[in-house]
């Protein structure tokens, strides 16, 4: 074990949000790979988000992603209200040190003083000697506050632009910076590895942590991550629940995989690579500054990999919860090996086999005005004729079709657009000759009539 300390220190919003995810799998890399801890504490401040349902939330959505207590570096979950005497500690020794001063300013008496809605606190309260009020740190005037950050390098913070920001409010609760600080000393956190966002919190920090006796910790401010169009990744306008893509079928170990790559990389051209392998080449100060695109496209293609490496067993299980309950497991079995080489996302499976199980199959009404063209009856018909005596195996099975299509002048693409909607109602699918196999030569006739009697009305 080492001495190393980080923390995941996140709000509950009622979802888990993808930049949350990554930067909980960094540190966790990083506490993983030394022998050290991860702490998570759930910033429970915030009445109006302290639902605990919310919070169950945050530590299952951590757990799917490998983050848990099965692991000896897994520390918590902590609960920063715990924390609050020590709060109203460190703002009492902030006051009795000269540190900080009480404030009974109001934006309009700002505004009023300044004539300006946009300039910061001009430190008015600072010798008035109040003695109640929201309590104010007071900062430097003169030279630089420094963030020494292991991704950005030294980010300096004129002091002239620094106002005194309020810790504490009138009711001496704290607010987040200061809470943050003290619960991060209260815990030895020796690394803070979070978002980009947090880099002007991390200047009041540099602050706090000295005043309040103890040596800030090591920083790491993460990139953004952004959409398509560049712009930051925003609950309002994207898919950023780690929840959702769960549900849609998306495996834990390819966003896992996915999660990694966006900001660092092992430093050679593998993408496709485990945890196990990952985490011990993981370098904070490898960490890109730049913005981070979060690639749908690209997570499911990862996702595609990780299904077809999938034992077929398990991919049998895993399908599972995405099938309905009453279909036979024995049927699905049979066509599995053709689904897995097919889904990007678990999810899909159920319109790829649902065929098989359905009195009739689900009609896509796109599919069918794509598909019932070239002679859609006549195919229909002759295939129907042949299937009456043609042996009962996929490459029989097409060869008949191919037959039927020559004698009307098709190939088997354009001959087998109008049985493929008969026969599973969509024009894509598991292979045709395999999926008519396993359906079964009554229940394929069957459908070929209704197809022929919904082309007739």
């Amino acid at each position: 074990m080492t001495d190393l300390r980080v923390r995941f220190a996140p709000s509950p919003t009622g979802m888990f949000h993808v930049g949350g995810a990554r930067t909980a799998l960094f540190n966790w890399a990083l506490a993983e790979q030394s022998g050290g801890t991860f702490v998570l504490r759930i910033e429970d401040t915030d009445a109006s988000r302290n639902q605990p349902e919310w919070t169950e939330g945050i530590i299952s959505a951590l757990d799917w992603i490998g983050v848990n207590g099965t692991n000896p570096a897994f520390e918590g979950p902590y609960f920063q209200s715990a924390f609050e005497p020590q709060h109203r500690e460190a703002v009492a020794k902030l006051l009795a040190d000269g540190r900080a001063y009480y404030c009974d300013c109001t934006r309009e008496d700002l505004v009023a003083r300044t004539g300006s809605e946009h300039k910061g606190y001009d430190g008015h309260c600072r010798g008035r000697g109040l003695t109640a009020g929201a309590v104010r740190f007071r900062t430097p005037d003169e030279g630089v506050t420094v963030v020494e950050d292991v991704i950005r390098g030294r980010v300096e913070f004129p002091n002239d632009a620094q106002e005194d920001f309020v810790i504490a409010r009138t009711d001496g609760s704290p607010l987040y910076v200061l809470a943050n600080a003290v619960d991060d000393i209260t815990q030895n956190i020796t690394h803070v590895v979070r978002g980009e966002e947090h880099l002007g919190n991390a200047a009041k920090q540099v602050m706090l942590w000295p005043a309040l006796g103890a040596r800030p910790p090591v920083w790491a401010h993460l990139p953004v991550i952004v959409n398509e169009q560049r712009k930051k990744l925003s609950k309002r306008r994207d898919k950023v629940a780690l929840e959702s893509y769960r549900e849609e079928g998306y495996l834990a170990e390819a966003m896992v995989n996915y999660l990694m790559l966006l900001g660092w990389g092992p430093g050679d051209d593998r993408e496709i690579m485990p945890w196990s392998e990952m985490m011990p080449l993981f370098k904070l100060d490898n960490v890109n500054a730049a913005s981070a695109f979060f690639d749908e496209k690209k997570l499911r293609a990862f996702n595609g990999e990780y299904i077809r490496a999938l034992p077929l067993e398990t991919f049998e299980e895993r399908c599972a919860g995405y099938l309905d309950a009453s279909w036979d497991r024995e049927t699905f079995s049979k066509v599995a090996p053709l689904a897995q080489t097919r889904i990007g996302v678990l999810s899909e499976i159920r319109q790829n086999v649902d065929f098989l199980f359905l009195d009739e199959p689900a009609f896509d009404q796109a599919s069918w005005d794509k598909a019932m063209k070239n002679e859609p009856a006549a195919i229909l018909s002759g295939y129907l004729d042949r299937l009456e005596t043609v042996s009962w195996d996929p490459e029989s099975l097409k060869v008949a079709l191919e037959e039927v299509g020559t004698a009307h002048g098709l190939k088997l693409g354009k001959a087998q657009a109008p049985v493929r909607v008969a026969i599973t109602g969509r024009t894509v699918g598991l292979p045709l000759f395999e999926s008519i196999e396993v359906l079964g030569r009554e229940r394929a006739q069957d459908r070929l009539r209704a197809a022929l009697a919904r082309l007739q009305a």
